[in-house]
């Protein structure tokens, strides 16, 4: 089942701002900024104990999937995918999550947003390498070129942005992006230290254990 909640109310709840609703989000208008406490007729109650380890570790789940925007079944598969690699695997999985088609489209700058980035991807905007992709899950690789269509340029929505790229200083080290082109290349796997908020994926992975 899709996520109906109000994205300002999930990030109340995570307690820290998971940028689920782009330009806002750095905005006085943010939640986390007018009321910074959990959503509920509770909210400004003080928790007591911090909740038990289940829950814990339920709570950062839930945070990771509402960061990258995945359904639950979705999430499992990267997970158990994740296990197959070696290495650790709370790390493999991040990995796995920030190499998303649609979040490396958030991550250049190209979508104010990670679902901006998954409607923009379905809606056929870019190509990996040269070939149409339009499935926001798609995992991209070490050297592939992601290119917006050149017959999508001409759209004011990409006319706007490439303004925005223009100032853009907080392109990750391991993509590069490139303004003029409205083009992309990921250079290096990105790491845990990638994700941007405070997430621990080893919860995620005691969670799944038990």
């Amino acid at each position: 089942m899709a996520v109906i909640d109000s994205k300002c109310k999930l990030c109340r709840r995570a307690g820290e701002k998971l940028f689920l609703k782009g330009d806002r989000c750095v905005s006085q208008k943010c939640a986390m900024v007018r009321r910074p406490y959990v959503p509920g007729i509770h909210g400004h109650a003080p928790t007591r104990g911090g909740g038990s380890e289940f829950g814990r570790q339920l709570a950062m789940k839930q945070k990771i999937k509402r960061l990258y925007g995945v359904m639950e079944r979705q999430f499992r598969h990267h997970f158990d995918e994740a296990r197959k690699v070696p290495g650790i695997i709370g790390d493999q999985l991040l990995s796995r999550l920030e190499r998303r088609l649609d979040n490396v489209v958030y991550r250049l700058g190209l979508a104010s947003s990670r679902a901006q980035a998954r409607q923009l991807v379905s809606h056929k905007m870019f190509e990996v390498n040269g070939k149409r992709v339009n499935i926001p899950s798609f995992k991209v690789c070490v050297g592939d070129l992601i290119v917006l269509k050149s017959n999508k340029r001409d759209k004011q929505f990409f006319k706007n942005q490439l303004e925005i790229l223009k100032n853009k200083k907080d392109v990750p080290h391991w993509l590069e992006l490139d303004v003029e082109k409205l083009s992309g290349k990921m250079l290096a796997l990105p790491s845990r230290d990638d994700a941007g908020v405070r997430i621990d994926a080893q919860m995620v992975v005691e969670y799944y254990s038990k």
